[in-house]
C-alpha cells in the first residue's frame, strides 16, 4: 500500500486504501471529501503511484479534475519514472489529457515521456496540444 519504517496504524491504513480505490474509481466526489478533511492530496502507494496517477490511468476525468483542484503534484514521477499524463497517453484517455496538459503538465516529464508516448500511438491531436 504505502512505505514506511514505523508502524502503520490499521485505520490510516484503511483511509490510504479507500483513497488509492477511490481514484482507481473514479470516485471524484469521495475524493474531495476526504481531501478536504485533510487526506494529502500527494498520497502515494507502495510503487510510487500517486492518486492523481491512478486516476489519470484509469481514465477519470472528473477525479483528475478534482485532484489538480486540491493541489495534486501533476508531475510527480511513480517509481517506474512514468508521469500521469504519459499515463493518460497511453490509456488513450484524452478528456484526461487534455485537463492534466491545461493544468500545466509537462509533457517531457518522465521515461517514455507523454511526447513518446503520442508519438508511438501515433496521436498527432495530443501533441499539437503541447505544441502550439
Amino acid at each position: 500500500m504505502f512505505v514506511t519504517d514505523d508502524p502503520i496504524d490499521p485505520e490510516v491504513q484503511e483511509i490510504a486504501q479507500r483513497m488509492f480505490d477511490a481514484a482507481r474509481a473514479g470516485a471524484a466526489d469521495t475524493l474531495a471529501a476526504y481531501l478536504d478533511a485533510g487526506v494529502p492530496v500527494n498520497l502515494t502507494n507502495s510503487t510510487g503511484d500517486t492518486l492523481l496517477m491512478l486516476a489519470a490511468y484509469h481514465a477519470h476525468p472528473a477525479a483528475v479534475r478534482v485532484l489538480i483542484e486540491h493541489g495534486a503534484d501533476i508531475d510527480r514521477l511513480n517509481d517506474r519514472g512514468q508521469s500521469p499524463l504519459a499515463g493518460a497517453v497511453f490509456k488513450g484517455a484524452e478528456e484526461v489529457v487534455r485537463a492534466l496538459v491545461a493544468a500545466g503538465a509537462d509533457p517531457h516529464a518522465g521515461h517514455p515521456t507523454a511526447e513518446d508516448a503520442a508519438r508511438m500511438f501515433g496521436r498527432d491531436d495530443y501533441l499539437q496540444l503541447w505544441h502550439r
